[in-house]
């Protein structure tokens, strides 16, 4: 018996669809080769630059004194969004930029840094939701990123993970940078190339983070004309500048000297006036008074102290020199494709993914990590600062950030933060250039202030390359757009917006807008959701949202809040943030990653999230086992951490010592000399009161003779501390401690190392996830 070819589902016909002929040999068959997919001739190039926690006023175009001369040149050409609108947070803004959808349709309620266990909070882009980069890449473009990434969840960050949800996967050529929310820009924690974290011991002095991932954007156009003289490319330039801690280079940091002594009042109003000066509001736009809700004020800069003044201006100058360098490398960027002759036919889009932020507090900080604890039992003796030298803030051994009275001159004109649905948190500068395709027309200053939104963003630059998005992909449908091309509002500033509607959410904050219209909340955590919260503006007339008119206009409050409750439950907003303490939950298959872990040496080192888990919140234990310790033996046998945080057990002159860098201030034990043989030493960290570790160090099983090798009580490290993973008899890029890298740099351990093991222990009664889940039940079994 024959079976006809192809008859058999699971075994194609290898000739079916063959547009040539084939015979039994090549000269009784005609050949024919497939078409590669090729974009339109002249496609341009497109390059999306996103900026961290940048607002609204921190560029040359939007009013800034900063010197930006390359983003100036952009904007005289090209199109600048006066009214453009976008996420209160980092993640949820790039998954609506780079799918074009409502980020909590795509599962990015929130920051990749949590998993409550709900479709909002899914923090996966979805098979059927196609990126920019894959719809490009279909239509026969190279694809390239470079910096942040922070699509992928915490917990999938690492070297084991399916990558389901990392760059590549998510249609890009290449990729470079860190896939998490932020890192020190002199030692990254976690660089990854294309799919695999690279293993590095340290960075040269010279290192600074804006500088490699430019450089390496530069080496992928590079390498793509060297191969293809006209493939068309989409580089997404993702920085993680300018979010905190702030750091810069000290040639940039110098050019600032000075600029800010003036303070937070004078900045606002001087950039108020170049804003008004450039058609960027209408006339008569207030500027508000300083911010003064509870929690978010902010006091006049002339009733601080001489000290206080140059401490704070000198934050505000490593933000500046920031800004100046990324400036600086856009125009490294920029040179590269007018050497290319290919400058007048790319399109760079320049934007922020939020606000600027108020995270530093009113006096900012020297100790980054321990200002972003948010733990509501932190004890009366938590130090949100450190004491550092004024000429170390903003190098290497400081994790600082400004105090939230820059942020709310980064936001100028507007009210509030990141984080929150007011204009400071979602309007931030937009710069749009492309000669050969949109030429500027005489007369028009291209200033926009029609409404747009972050969705927008694909819809529009997809329009501008001439590529349709499909209504189907690999044989199943995509999920719709919510965005809207703005390409005609380029083109012509008297077309009108083309985004009349928009909800807006974050941690429990809500807004709504339509047509000039806007419905918003500060919401208090752990309060009610009622209409009380409710306040509403006239953004055509009161774009800086000073004028709360809620009491003017009953029905149209009431319709706008029926509104966003309709929106919130066909986006998936619901359910919101409330005093439960949800966001700190995590999915069952996290607990694996408390299980007792041995680290053999030279393995590379291990994820942050991953070694979080082994101590967070709780006892732990660390047993370092040698094979049999000779005198002369010395380096750091296992460490944990960094500048802004952690520990390191090392070996010095014969003697074994801890350093416990706790947020910026370095403690030290001393565990006494070894002696030759010994075979284990051991690491004991006991969780007390207060969120606080006390340390002990034993060798062979006992303490050290003499009372020694004991630390403590001190703060446990939480939250995004430590930022470094657990490196075995190294301690890599950023050290723990900084005198022991002046003295010896990574300090790889000399002797015979076997293994390293943690061995956690149960969590203690202040652990969030503990607390929320007895929350959880305590309220079911209410029920």
């Amino acid at each position: 018996m024959t079976t006809t070819p192809g008859a058999n589902p699971r075994r194609r016909d290898p000739y079916a669809g063959f547009p040539g002929t084939v015979g039994r040999t090549f000269r009784e068959s005609t050949p024919a080769w497939p078409q590669p997919v090729r974009p339109r001739e002249g496609a341009p190039n497109i390059v999306v630059v996103l900026i961290d926690d940048m607002g609204y006023s921190d560029i040359g175009p939007f009013g800034a004194e900063i010197p930006t001369p390359t983003l100036d040149r952009l904007a005289a050409g090209g199109v600048k969004l006066a009214n453009y609108h976008t996420m209160p947070l980092c993640s949820p803004a790039r998954a609506a930029l780079l799918t074009g959808l409502n980020p909590h349709r795509v599962g990015y309620s929130f920051v990749a840094n949590a998993d409550p266990g709900f479709p909002g909070y899914g923090m996966e882009v979805a098979g059927d939701i196609p990126t920019l980069a894959e719809l490009l890449h279909d239509a026969g473009y190279a694809t390239y990123a470079v910096g942040k990434w922070h699509l992928t969840r915490d917990s999938a960050s690492n070297a084991a993970d399916d990558r389901a949800n990392w760059p590549l996967q998510k249609g890009f050529d290449q990729y470079y940078g860190v896939l998490e929310g932020l890192t020190s820009l002199f030692h990254p924690h976690q660089l990854v190339r294309d799919n695999s974290p690279l293993d590095i011991d340290e960075f040269p002095d010279d290192y600074y983070y804006t500088d490699d991932i430019t450089d390496q954007a530069i080496k992928m156009v590079k390498s793509l004309r060297a191969h293809d003289d006209d493939k068309p490319f989409f580089l997404y330039l993702a920085h993680n500048a300018v979010h905190g801690p702030l750091q810069a280079k000290p040639a940039d940091l110098a050019r600032h000297r000075g600029r800010y002594d003036g303070g937070w009042d004078e900045l606002r109003r001087t950039r108020f006036a170049r804003q008004l000066a450039a058609g960027h509001f209408p006339p008569g736009t207030e500027l508000p008074e300083r911010n003064s809700e509870a929690g978010y004020e902010v006091g006049p800069w002339d009733e601080l102290t001489d000290v206080q003044q140059k401490l704070y201006a000198r934050y505000m100058e490593v933000y500046a020199a920031m800004v100046d360098n990324v400036d600086q490398n856009l125009g490294r960027l920029t040179d590269t494709l007018a050497a290319l002759g290919e400058l007048d036919n790319t399109i760079i889009v320049f934007t922020s993914d939020n606000g600027g932020t108020g995270e530093g507090g009113a006096e900012g900080t020297r100790s980054y990590f321990s200002r972003f604890v948010h733990h509501p039992g932190l004890p009366d003796d938590w130090n949100p600062d450190v004491q550092r030298e004024i000429d170390l803030i903003g190098g290497p051994q400081s994790l600082v950030h400004y105090p939230r009275g820059w942020g709310m001159a980064s936001n100028t004109p507007f009210r509030l933060y990141k984080g929150q649905t007011y204009a400071g948190g979602v309007r931030v500068p937009f710069v749009l250039s492309w000669p050969a395709g949109l030429p500027r027309a005489e007369g028009d200053d291209g200033v926009r202030a029609q409404y747009q939104y972050v969705t927008d963003v694909l819809p529009t630059l997809l329009e501008l390359a001439g590529v349709a998005r499909p209504s189907e992909r690999r044989d199943r449908p995509v999920q719709e757009l919510d965005g809207t091309s703005f390409a005609a509002v380029l083109r012509d500033g008297a077309t009108p917006s083309t985004h009349h509607e928009q909800y807006c959410e974050m941690t429990g904050n809500r807004s709504y807008y339509r047509d000039g219209w806007k419905l918003v909340t500060l919401h208090r955590p752990g309060t009610p959701y009622d209409d009380g919260e409710w306040a509403l503006y006239d953004l055509r007339t009161d774009p800086t949202e000073i004028h709360d008119v809620a009491a003017d206009h009953p029905a149209l409050v009431k319709e706008l809040s029926a509104a966003w409750e309709a929106a919130a439950w066909r986006n998936g907003v619901f359910p919101l943030a409330d005093g439960s303490g949800a966001l700190a939950l995590r999915g069952p298959g996290t607990d694996r990653l408390r299980r007792p872990l041995t680290l053999l040496p030279g393995t590379p080192e291990l994820e942050r999230y991953r070694s979080s888990r082994l101590i967070s919140f709780r006892s732990f234990t660390v047993e370092v086992a040698l094979d049999g310790y000779r005198d002369g033996d010395q380096g750091v046998l296992v460490s944990h951490g960094d500048q802004g945080g952690g520990y390191s057990l090392y070996v010095e002159d014969g003697r074994l010592r801890l350093a416990y860098n706790q947020y910026g201030e370095l403690l030290e034990a001393d565990g006494g000399p070894l002696a030759a043989g010994t075979r284990r030493v051991t690491l004991e960290a006991t969780a007390v009161a207060d969120l606080k570790w006390e340390f002990r160090l034993l060798v062979d099983g006992a303490e050290p003779r003499g009372g020694v090798g004991r630390l403590g009580p001190v703060h446990q490290l939480i939250g995004m501390a430590p930022f470094q993973g657990i490196s075995v008899g190294i301690d890599r890029k950023s050290p723990v401690s900084w005198p022991v890298h002046e003295r010896h740099r990574a300090f790889r351990y000399t002797g015979a190392l076997h293994s390293v093991t943690y061995l956690p222990g149960a969590p203690a009664p202040y652990d969030p996830e503990t607390v929320a889940r007895a929350l959880r039940e305590a309220a079911a079994a209410f029920e």
